[in-house]
């Protein structure tokens, strides 16, 4: 049986749409356009509530108190998941930051096993490190740092099902290991690096796509060394991840950057920790003591460790602290992410698209949401969620 969404502004080719409906048919989007022109069967009225893709997050190291680092299993992947849901994410990539090589090794089982099993929102997996640059390490433990060879190429390139984001320093390897990883069917961006310019575009000619938290742990620009930033800013292909919390990056920087390049190059990220989703107030990052308070995550010394943030907050800060339209900011936590990680089928609301979709009361929190057509359960959406009827 088909279900038609409609009464409520409709996100569809960039723009709402107010006399819009969108009707799906099990997974899938089958019709996008005028509410006169939509098929019979079941409604259901958005009351006046906008409806939007689903958000996709390439970077989640945690939620609902759980980090995937400590906990690299299926059922840890569902509780992150699920703590991300009650703000939109309908995709992530459970995200592992540096640590041994077991632990890639489970956390890639792990993501297979979830795949596999259909646990929702899962799209693949973010191996964070630990192919990093010590001087640019931030909150990473430099202990565990390695150098990038072909044994790891194999490694972190054999997820089936899914996809593999890997955040590595191209300056603490090579442009023919990028390469190879590229080739083996791994996103690659630049994070955690101190790779000069010439360092830099010599990743992006070898295959690299992205920038992980783009200003956080990388070189930046100067007047005389445009460094990883400087790189970043001038190429108009790759994408770059913002963390748009007020707090890893100055609203105007943030401005500044997005009138250098394509807007449609950039993606919003999180960078969440286990603290999303969860009333605690610290959690412990491979045994030392985060402690959260007013939405900002850092260790003892005061070094930022991922945020405290949701896909939702991100997509209200885009438009609210960098002025950009609502659509605009939904389409970076949406198309462009989808676009970054060559997901053809998701990121907008189009005919043949999965039905991924989120809607959103007019402060722009979530009301609800649904993952291959299915709505999420009042246990992961909250006492006041707006699921529909079936």
């Amino acid at each position: 049986m088909t279900t038609t969404y409609r009464n409520g502004p409709i996100l569809i080719d960039g723009a709402f749409v107010g006399d819009a409906a969108v009707t799906i048919d099990g997974d899938r989007i089958v019709y996008a356009g005028p509410a006169s022109d939509a098929p019979d069967g079941e409604a259901v009225d958005l009351a006046g509530r906008m409806l939007v893709p689903g958000f996709i997050d390439t970077q989640v190291n945690g939620g609902g108190g759980v980090l995937f680092n400590d906990c690299p299993t299926v059922e840890c992947i569902d509780a992150i998941g699920r703590a991300h849901r009650r703000f939109g994410t309908t995709g992530f990539l459970p995200t592992l930051i540096s640590d041994d090589l077991s632990v890639i090794d489970t956390a890639i089982d792990a993501v297979e096993a979830a795949i596999a099993q259909g646990v929702p929102g899962v799209l693949g997996i973010h191996i964070e490190g630990p192919y990093l640059n010590e001087s640019r390490k931030g909150v990473h433990d430099a202990s565990k740092f390695r150098t990038l060879d072909a044994e790891a190429v194999a490694r972190l390139t054999r997820l089936k099902g899914g996809k593999t984001l890997v955040t590595l320093a191209p300056e603490m390897t090579t442009p023919d290991m990028i390469s190879r990883l590229v080739g083996a069917g791994a996103v690659v961006a630049a994070g955690h690096t101190d790779g000069t310019y010439a360092e830099t575009r010599a990743g992006i000619e070898a295959g690299m796509t992205g920038f992980t938290h783009l200003f956080n742990a990388m070189s930046p620009l100067t007047s005389r060394a445009p460094g990883a930033v400087g790189a970043a800013l001038e190429d108009i292909n790759a994408w770059c991840g913002l963390i748009v919390d007020g707090h890893h990056v100055d609203p105007v920087v943030l401005k500044l950057a997005l009138r250098c390049r394509p807007l449609n190059r950039f993606m919003l990220v999180t960078d969440a920790m286990p603290s999303v989703g969860s009333q605690d107030d610290h959690f412990y990052l491979q045994g030392r003591r985060i402690t959260v308070r007013d939405g900002v995550c850092r260790d003892a010394d005061g070094v930022l460790a991922g945020s405290d943030l949701d896909m939702a907050a991100s997509v209200r800060n885009a438009r609210d602290l960098l002025g950009l339209t609502l659509a605009d900011a939904v389409a970076m936590a949406t198309l462009w992410p989808a676009q970054f990680l060559g997901l053809d089928d998701q990121g907008e609301i189009a005919t043949s698209r999965r039905a991924n979709l989120v809607i959103l009361n007019d402060d722009l929190s979530v009301a609800g949401s649904l993952i291959a057509g299915e709505p999420c359960r009042p246990d992961t959406m909250g006492s006041t969620a707006f699921l529909p009827t079936f």
